[in-house]
């Protein structure tokens, strides 16, 4: 569980770090020149990036993972000086414990209902393409080689030795947030249904794997806290292009010049075979808007008080 905290992080702070100077560099570049908006053939036009579901699904896992962090963080630091505080602010730690078990619960819920949308679009939704097309093709979010050639350009780009990736639908750290979700929900999940349920797993299990499921427990929601609030926090919201905030997850809709400059293939893709007009809507009423951004930035102070938190906890020594 170390080698797996120190491998992520250190690849993904180096990434974070290097595309933050990088891009810094590009939009000094273009200030300079005068330009403070990319240019756009249809500045006017807004497209559906996200469906009713998928703005959903984000919320109940915005909401969800934050109550864990919370509820679970003092328990890992108890011996922090915000811990008891945090715990008394929650409500007491049985308030706390229900609060972390509801959430669990949201978050096998979203979970399943995320299963079985993709077992959907693989096996029963009509697309006109077979298994092996979906699964490997633009708008799946399984890896591909051609991911792993955005990375390689990626860190060109940060080097000023070559181009920016023309990125499709989903990026390589778009494909890596989702399937995260997976193995968090088997190394975190199952651990964690293990500590709620010691009287019932006993019966299968000897009492060694229950110290294992703590420490997997523990060190897992570690390293899923400390990758959403550092990591993608900076690559969906905090990067120089979207500071503070890019609010399309709780809108679900892109105007067309960002979808021009940041997903160049989907775009002409889509135009291409003439789909583009298909995914045309309106902008969003303002109380929808605000209450995007309202959201937003609701859920990235809760995580940046987390990440303030969790690196005293380590400083004192909890």
């Amino acid at each position: 569980m170390t080698g797996l905290l120190i491998a992520v992080f250190a690849f993904f702070w180096l990434h974070t770090l290097l595309w933050l100077i990088r891009s810094y560099i590009e939009r000094h570049e273009l200030r300079k020149k005068g330009i403070y908006v990319y240019p756009a053939k249809n500045p006017k036009v807004i497209y559906r990036r996200f469906s009713w579901l998928g703005k959903l699904l984000h919320l109940a896992m915005m909401f969800s993972f934050l109550g864990l962090v919370l509820t679970g963080s003092p328990l890992k630091f108890s011996e922090a000086p915000w811990a008891k505080g945090v715990i008394n602010f929650l409500g007491g730690p049985m308030a706390a414990g229900h609060i972390h078990r509801w959430c669990a619960i949201i978050t096998f819920a979203y979970f399943g209902v995320g299963v079985l949308w993709i077992l959907y679009y693989l096996f029963l939704k009509p697309t006109g393409e077979n298994f092996f097309q979906k699964l490997f093709g633009p708008d799946s979010l399984f890896p591909r080689w051609k991911d792993v050639q955005d990375v390689k350009a990626m860190f060109k780009w940060f080097f000023m030795k070559g181009e920016k990736p023309r990125f499709d639908r989903w990026t390589y750290w778009e494909k890596f947030d989702f399937l995260a979700v997976f193995w968090g929900m088997f190394a975190i999940g199952l651990s964690g249904l293990m500590l709620w349920q010691p009287q019932f797993f006993a019966r299968f299990f000897p009492g060694w794997l229950f110290n294992i499921a703590t420490i997997v427990h523990s060190d897992e929601a570690l390293l899923a806290a400390g990758f959403i609030f550092t990591v993608h926090f900076f690559n969906t919201h905090l990067r120089p292009e979207k500071f503070p905030m890019d609010p399309v997850i709780f809108t679900g809709i892109v105007p067309g010049y960002i979808m021009e400059e940041e997903r160049p293939l989907q775009y002409e893709r889509l135009k291409s075979k003439g789909k583009l007009e298909e995914l045309e809507t309106k902008y969003p009423r303002v109380w929808e808007e605000a209450l995007g951004h309202l959201l937003g930035m609701t859920g990235l102070s809760i995580g940046i008080l987390c990440i303030f938190l969790i690196a005293w906890g380590f400083i004192y020594g909890g």
